[in-house]
């Protein structure tokens, strides 16, 4: 009886906080390694940033960020995921962006700013079913690179249109590809 009294005092007060049994994870990965789906991501990463790169240098207008790498990751390697979706990457980079500016344009970029654009932006991504995560760094890059309104038409919804067109085009060209799985 007593031992099985120490038992639990030892076993309440081990774990201090609870909810860090819920990160010990289990199983595997589930992801497989797809030869063919690599090099897809490959061509497709490619020739997209690639082109934006090229514009950028080409042209007097920025139009390549960061984050459409990121968006190239989930359109050519998950292409058929929910977030990889044209709606979700042209809308998710809009929206996300025009949160910064707005934030950015009213508040500052205060750390705790940058901190409420960020907070501000998934939740306007997930309210209008925009949800992209590459996203989600576009009001740090709008905010910590003092931009103005005219960042949310170049790059961000000239290059995210672009993204998309490739998206389109190279994932079709598989037979056992496509894309997109909706629009709306």
């Amino acid at each position: 009886m007593e031992s099985q009294r120490v038992t639990d005092q030892v076993e309440k007060y081990s774990v201090p906080f609870p909810f860090t049994s819920k990160m010990k994870g289990a199983g595997v990965s589930p992801l497989t390694i797809n030869v063919k789906d690599a090099m897809t991501g490959l061509l497709g990463g490619f020739l997209t940033i690639s082109v934006l790169a090229i514009l950028t240098g080409a042209t007097s207008t920025e139009w390549l960020m960061a984050p459409f790498g990121a968006s190239c990751v989930l359109a050519f390697g998950v292409w058929n995921a929910p977030l990889s979706q044209p709606r979700n990457i042209i809308g998710g980079h809009l929206i996300s962006t025009f949160v910064g500016l707005a934030v950015y344009h009213t508040l500052g970029n205060e750390s705790w700013a940058i901190g409420l654009a960020v907070g501000l932006a998934i939740a306007a991504l997930m309210l209008t079913k925009t949800t992209h995560p590459p996203a989600g760094a576009n009001p740090l890059v709008v905010m910590m690179g003092d931009y103005d309104w005219s960042f949310l038409f170049s790059p961000v919804l000239i290059g995210s249109v672009i993204v998309v067109v490739f998206a389109l085009v190279i994932n079709n060209l598989r037979s056992d590809r496509d894309y997109p799985t909706f629009w709306i």
